[in-house]
């Protein structure tokens, strides 16, 4: 751009501004704002235009192996900004890869670790009849034979279950607690301290630490 072409978009600025000013004051805010943003549309593309006229310039006066440096070194910046980015998208897509495999590592671990609970809860049945069964008392030698098989069959039965996880809790005297107990009434009680389990309705299980069935209790009030 030449001096002379400088100057004019100089007078050009000029005159936008004193117009600007003139009619300030009969404008309304939205017009003074698109106004305003209008000047300093003018003002950075002149400054912009001036760099860039400057810059050729500048390269106008250097000689081929100069000019060529500073070629390089553009492209150079220009390289490095684009690493940048891409770094930033690869470290981005490696955590969301790596959030990804935890997520399928636990999915995995649940499903192994939980994979029996409906077989389990199905079997619960079964001990709840034994351990009924067992409370009756045995009147003759014949029904206590068959008292001590079911015994057997009982302890046979827990046994397995807890080799897979399943864990039985019997909550009668302690401290009544929702996450793990189901309260079926509660009744007073002299000699217990409030919220006591004083009765165990049926036994609580848990597999792997996961209630599967809460002990159904009557607490103290």
């Amino acid at each position: 751009m030449s001096d002379k072409d400088k100057q004019n978009q100089a007078s050009e600025k000029n005159n936008v501004d004193n117009e600007s000013v003139e009619n300030n004051e009969s404008l309304s805010d939205e017009d003074k704002a698109a106004a305003e943003e209008q000047v300093q549309k003018v003002v950075d593309e002149a400054l912009e235009e001036a760099v860039e006229a400057a810059e050729d310039d500048n390269l106008a006066d250097l000689s081929d192996e100069e000019r060529k440096i500073v070629e390089l070194e553009r492209a150079l910046e220009e390289a490095e900004a684009k690493a940048a980015e891409n770094m930033d998208v690869a470290l981005r897509t490696k955590a969301e890869a790596e959030n990804i495999r935890r997520r399928s590592e636990n999915e995995v671990t649940n499903a192994r670790k939980y994979a029996i609970e409906k077989f389990a809860e199905e079997l619960l049945s079964v001990v709840d009849s034994l351990e009924q069964g067992l409370q009756a008392k045995a009147e003759h030698q014949e029904s206590q034979a068959m008292k001590e098989g079911m015994e057997l069959t009982l302890k046979m039965t827990l046994s397995t279950l807890k080799k897979f996880g399943v864990e039985q809790h019997n909550p009668l005297e302690e401290v009544f607690d929702p996450q793990l107990h189901e309260a079926m009434t509660m009744v007073p009680s002299p000699d217990h301290e409030k919220n006591t389990i004083i009765d165990v309705f049926q036994k609580g299980y848990s597999l792997n630490g996961r209630v599967i069935r809460p002990a159904r209790v009557v607490v103290a009030q």
